[in-house]
């Protein structure tokens, strides 16, 4: 006679696994985009509370141009002589290498050749 059963039988030590496997995931997003992504955050948050009047800045759209004066979260650039425009601070992604007189120089007999 065939006994069957309707219980079904436990594997045991197989059930860790598929929440291993999670927290893995969850280690590896963890350290390929959060990590530097608040990284690249705090560098921008620096950059843009170290900003000085007189310095070259790329805003988020492309423009090139100069601070002019900084007041609480806004900072005002000059894109041409005597034409300044006022925008929000985040919206300062880049500050340029300040140009040197050497570099000018050395700049300027490349553009000659």
């Amino acid at each position: 006679m065939i006994v069957l059963s309707a219980a079904p039988e436990s594997g045991g030590g197989g059930s860790y696994l598929p929440l291993l496997l999670l927290v893995l995931l969850f280690a590896a997003m963890y350290f390929m985009m959060i990590r530097p992504q608040q990284r690249r955050r705090r560098e921008a948050e620096r950059m843009q509370s170290e900003l000085a009047a007189g310095d070259r800045v790329v805003t988020i759209g492309g423009m090139h141009a100069t601070v002019a004066a900084i007041e609480g979260d806004t900072v005002d650039i000059e894109i041409a002589p005597g034409v300044r425009v006022t925008f929000a601070r985040p919206a300062i992604a880049q500050v340029l290498p300040k140009v040197t007189d050497e570099t000018a120089s050395a700049a300027a007999v490349e553009q000659a050749d």
